[in-house]
């Protein structure tokens, strides 16, 4: 039972009327008590009213009321200890004395009353104890040793005080100790309920960061086939009836393009399946970088690729087919490769060629008939990429391709991922700019 639980509880015996109790089996267990030990005291009030001169009546009805007072034990202990203490000379309330003094010790009342109050009632009940034996030996006629009555006396001191206030000690003591461990099981319910929350959280955010990376994968992959095939499409459309032969290449153009299109976006495919089956055992773990998924990702579809028989993925020695395939669809550019050209680790190459791939991809959405210049230079501890086209020729008909948006910031993230420098933005001459630099050493 929690403690608002406990609280509840208390409030509800309170409105039926139980007092103080808090349980119906305490009621029971207090009523019980004070019956015993009122039947006790009103036994021990006959021999009270002999020795006091009183009627006997009187003596019953004295030992009545005295008894009757343990039935407020829990409400006020030290009470009903002094009653005890008092009646003590009466020679009753035994029950009472040592049901008052477990109550006492047990309860949240300091220690030092306490030991006051069990050291009263132990002088009480030894002096009692004392002159009553005296007085039956003296009646018996009985010649003991010197210390046998302060030794009964003592053993009977002992024996009627001592268990009960040890006893309540312990009891107070292991009742503290677990409303501790209750308060602190709440605590830790809060907490495992907040921990919940935030993970619940940190899931609806990895499943958004999720559905972002999927987005990027997919435009980074597919984005720039399709480009170009609208860009063929529509040259296609333009000289369908004047240059028949010329119609018949682009078309064919389109359909390898339309192919390759497929072919990669069916490998992408078979890695976030992959990816989805092992989400399942790390739910609520923060996915990775993008850019970092973005690149294992690559690696597996090439991966697949080559286990299939097929081509190789995306790589540095691929930027000649992607600049012939602008070409082909009527931009001009420009390759330009400096240095000695060497075999990186496959994410630096893949994510050099995705730099170039999506700049060109910009070109034929934004800058239609430009003039493009794509460099790349090889050094000793890194290799660079730019891609800078002139403004857009007027003359050239937009191919009216939508944009996502995510071209640019898919470049960057998969740029510093690397621990590399990505930079972008327009020239003086009215064009654009796309530059990468990226370490050859591997991932930082």
């Amino acid at each position: 039972m929690t403690t608002s639980g406990a609280h509840q509880d208390a409030a509800g015996v309170a409105a039926r009327g139980w007092w103080w109790w808090e349980r119906r089996r305490s009621v029971a267990l207090d009523v019980g008590l004070g019956l015993v030990s009122a039947l006790e005291c009103a036994l021990e009030g006959v021999g009270f009213a002999d020795r006091a001169g009183v009627p006997v009546p009187v003596g019953v009805l004295f030992g009545l009321v005295v008894g009757a007072v343990l039935v407020l034990r829990r409400r006020w202990p030290i009470v009903v200890v002094l009653v005890s203490i008092a009646v003590t000379p009466a020679e009753m309330g035994y029950l009472m004395g040592i049901v008052g003094l477990y109550t006492l010790a047990a309860s949240e009342v300091p220690r030092r009353i306490i030991a006051a109050l069990a050291g009263m009632s132990m002088v009480a009940v030894m002096i009692v104890t004392f002159v009553r034996l005296r007085q039956d030996m003296a009646e018996a006629d009985f010649d003991a040793s010197a210390w046998y009555v302060p030794l009964v006396s003592v053993i009977m001191t002992l024996g009627l005080n001592a268990p009960p206030v040890l006893f309540g000690l312990y009891i107070g003591a292991r009742r503290r100790l677990m409303e501790s461990l209750r308060e602190r099981a709440d605590s830790l319910e809060q907490e495992l309920s907040l921990l919940a929350d935030r993970a619940e959280q940190r899931a609806q955010w990895a499943r958004q960061e999720e559905r972002t990376r999927i987005a990027r994968e997919m435009h980074d992959v597919v984005a720039h086939r399709v480009s170009l095939m609208v860009v063929h499409a529509a040259a296609l459309q333009a000289v369908a009836l004047k240059d028949p032969q010329k119609a018949v290449k682009n078309a064919a153009l389109v359909g390898d393009m339309g192919r390759q299109a497929l072919t990669e976006l069916r490998e992408m495919l078979g890695v976030l399946r992959e990816d989805a089956g092992g989400a399942g055992q790390v739910r609520g773990v923060a996915p990775v970088p993008l850019a970092a998924v973005g690149m294992a990702a690559a690696a597996a579809a090439q991966a697949a690729a080559d286990a299939g028989g097929g081509s190789e993925g995306p790589c540095l020695e691929h930027v000649a087919e992607l600049v012939e395939q602008s070409r082909q669809a009527g931009t001009v550019v420009e390759l330009v490769v400096m240095g000695e050209a060497r075999v990186y680790a496959p994410e630096v190459e893949q994510t050099a060629y995705r730099v170039v791939q999506e700049a060109l991809t910009n070109v034929h959405k934004h800058a239609a008939g430009a003039k493009v210049i794509v460099r790349l230079a090889h050094r000793e501890a890194e290799v660079a990429m730019q891609v800078e086209n002139g403004p857009s020729d007027g003359a050239v008909a937009d191919a009216g391709l939508p944009s996502g948006g995510n071209g640019l910031v898919g470049m960057r993230e998969r740029v510093t991922a690397l621990g590399g420098v990505f930079v972008s933005g327009p020239t003086d001459a009215g064009g654009f700019r796309v530059s990468a630099v990226l370490p050859t050493g591997g991932v930082v």
